[in-house]
């Protein structure tokens, strides 16, 4: 290919067309760069010279022209020879591409060629710039010709027609065969050499990039423009199938633009999500939303100019969605073999399928939350999702990172109720469970409240979820258990604005027909915590009084002989901290106080009784002044919080420890 092009080559326009070429020179246009800038590896924030910084996709997606300020002269400079802008790409088509092919062996042939000698590497940084640069500059100009210049094809059985027009009506077929030959030319991503896909991971600080850098940008250039190039041509052809007649005459298989655009999707959402893979196989538990998919900047924006587009053209023509396309491919994953008659070519060595596709979803849905405006995206990936909820494992290290991601995904897409009830199957089965991992050590050990208060408090800050990106989120999976997240996805769940309580009458039965008088004498202490973590949340976000009363009922369950000392504390500090939620929201906390000051009155009185065991005593002695402790504090809240004094409804609290105080 190279020996055909390498011959001077005789410009398709008169010398005297130079003269004013100067006029019309057009900017570079906008490209995948890894380039340093000051700020942007901290926060995230794609190159300014981008598709989507420099308006590529919103022109895409809106159908205005692809570069409104370029090639608006009569000429245009492209691989170092002036061509007519209106004419050149039906007139020199196969040259053009051959130019396009030459550039890209040449950069080939400088990484094959290239040192590690300091001394070459401004000259080859500047020659490789050069050869990308240029063939960038031709897609650019094949996606504004389609634009401007291409017509719809007509009939040419009319009679005599122009050579021209002739040209100009096989165009599209010709232009599907030349991306074809483009994307065959350049393979794909997976296939790349190690010393070319290793520019992903290099962070490169100063202005000089090795050839390779270069070849590698230009590859996610061309895949990006060639579905760019499809989209055009598509919208251009008003929806008409392009056949490539040339290849279906030679091979006999059918090639279309709809063919090829697809093919090109699925090529390249493989060869990211098998890059995303081999990420995540150093990606520990704790680090899941920390650790994003993508090696560097270049590959996220790939992803982002993929969801927009594809979810731009499944509502505008009803294609696949972005989300189909993934969870096909995902399906090959968690399966292990290829889910259709080919073979996507996926790596098969993942070494959590399940994790991985929770971890994949979970950020890809973090950078498609929002359009092209700016607003928050609507389209969800529950059904999927739910999938692979149904058929995650009980071991609490995966299932601390799937109730991790399930809160960012509510917190993305909305609540799911069918996500909280599966969640809830588990939980009010294992509720007795520490919910641990033992690799943390001592961090993320669910603690006993030694306050109403501070149960309350801990309740309270499940129902105030941090944002998706906050540090506090992210760290969720070290500083809590998989329960108390669940909390958050519940508390999220029931507090849906304009619902009107629909999301609390959904789960109602299925969260209180779980406790019965069985179950309740079986909780373990960290099972009551939990028990009473739950309800204090339902009280916070949903009916306080119907929560109060069911939660009160339920402990009366607990047999007042039998009920361990460490279990009746925990039990009346739930109660106290009921009663400080009763005081917070204006409500008459009287009848909760008696019912309360009634268990106190029994086990006080017991406590006095000079036939009691002296072993007995010392164990009632714990809930007796965890009591009187509760006691002091509610007043003192409510004194502090609110500035009064105590009400008389709260006075049956205080009697009885006074008297027992004074005797």
């Amino acid at each position: 290919m190279e020996e055909e092009f390498s011959q001077s080559l005789t410009p398709p326009v008169s010398p005297s067309a130079l003269d004013h070429y100067g006029e019309s020179a057009p900017s570079r246009p906008p490209c995948f760069t890894c380039a340093y800038e000051p700020g942007r590896e901290e926060t995230g924030r794609l190159s300014s010279n981008g598709y989507i910084s420099r308006g590529a996709l919103k022109r895409l997606l809106l159908k205005l022209d692809p570069a409104p300020a370029d090639f608006e002269g009569d000429t245009v400079d492209i691989f170092d020879f002036p061509w007519v802008t209106e004419t050149a790409l039906v007139e020199s088509t196969k040259l053009l591409f051959g130019l396009f092919r030459q550039r890209v062996l040449k950069l080939e042939t400088l990484v094959q060629s290239s040192s590690h000698d300091f001394g070459q590497a401004s000259s080859l940084h500047y020659e490789a710039e050069e050869l990308r640069q240029q063939c960038v500059l031709f897609l650019s100009y094949i996606k504004v010709f389609i634009y401007r210049f291409l017509e719809p094809s007509q009939s040419l059985d009319e009679g005599p027609v122009h050579p021209f027009k002739d040209a100009e009506a096989q165009l599209p077929s010709v232009l599907v065969e030349e991306l074809f030959s483009i994307t065959q030319l350049i393979g794909r991503i997976k296939n790349l050499p190690a010393n070319v896909q290793s520019a992903l991971t290099i962070q490169h600080q100063g202005k000089l990039f090795p050839p390779s850098w270069q070849l590698l940008h230009l590859h996610l250039d061309i895949h990006w423009s060639v579905l760019e190039i499809l989209h055009l041509l598509e919208q251009r052809m008003m929806g008409q199938v392009v056949y490539a007649h040339q290849f279906v005459n030679l091979t006999g298989e059918t090639l279309t633009n709809i063919s090829l655009f697809e093919d090109q999707v699925n090529n390249l959402l493989c060869d990211l999500i098998g890059l995303a893979m081999n990420k995540y196989n150093k990606v520990r538990p704790t680090e899941t939303l920390n650790s994003h998919h993508y090696h560097c900047l270049c590959t996220k924006e790939l992803w982002i100019l993929l969801i927009h587009l594809l979810e731009h053209r499944s509502k505008t023509i009803h294609t696949q969605s972005f989300w189909s396309y993934v969870n096909a491919l995902l399906q090959t994953v968690l399966k292990g073999t290829p889910s259709g008659d080919r073979d996507p070519g996926l790596p098969m060595h993942c070494k959590d399928p399940d994790g991985f596709s929770w971890w994949l979803i979970t950020h890809l849905a973090q950078i498609g939350m929002h359009n092209r405006n700016g607003t928050a995206q609507q389209e969800d990936n529950w059904n999927f999702v739910m999938g692979l909820l149904k058929s995650s494992s009980a071991q609490e290290e995966q299932i601390r990172m799937i109730v991790h991601c399930c809160l960012s995904l509510s917190l993305m897409w909305g609540p799911n109720v069918s996500a909280v009830t599966t969640l809830w199957e588990y939980y009010s089965k294992n509720l007795n469970s520490s919910f641990t991992v033992p690799w943390l050590g001592v961090s993320g050990l669910g603690s006993i409240s030694r306050t109403p208060l501070c149960l309350l408090q801990q309740a309270k800050s499940c129902c105030s979820p941090a944002s998706v990106g906050s540090s506090s989120h992210t760290q969720l999976y070290r500083s809590t258990n998989s329960f108390h997240i669940f909390l958050h996805i519940l508390a999220l769940h029931l507090s849906q604005e304009h619902a009107g309580g629909a999301p609390w009458r959904q789960i109602k039965g299925r969260l209180y027909s779980k406790f019965h008088q069985r179950r309740m004498t079986e909780l373990s202490d960290t099972g009551l915590l939990h028990f009473l973590l739950l309800f204090l949340v339902l009280a916070q976000c949903a009916e306080l009084e119907d929560v109060a009363s069911r939660a009160c009922d339920l402990l009366a369950m607990l047999p007042a002989d039998s009920t361990p000392p460490a279990l009746r504390a925990l039990q009346w500090r739930g109660q106290l901290a009921l009663v400080l939620l009763y005081l917070e929201k204006g409500l008459d906390a009287g009848a909760l106080a008696e019912q309360l000051a009634t268990y106190f009155s029994k086990a006080a009185r017991e406590f006095y009784l000079k036939t009691t065991e002296p072993s007995r005593k010392l164990a009632l002695w714990a809930p007796l002044s965890s009591y009187l402790e509760g006691v002091s504090e509610v007043f003192e809240t409510k004194a502090y919080t609110y500035g009064t004094l105590a009400p008389a409804q709260l006075k049956s609290l205080f009697c009885i420890p006074c008297m027992l105080t004074m005797a």
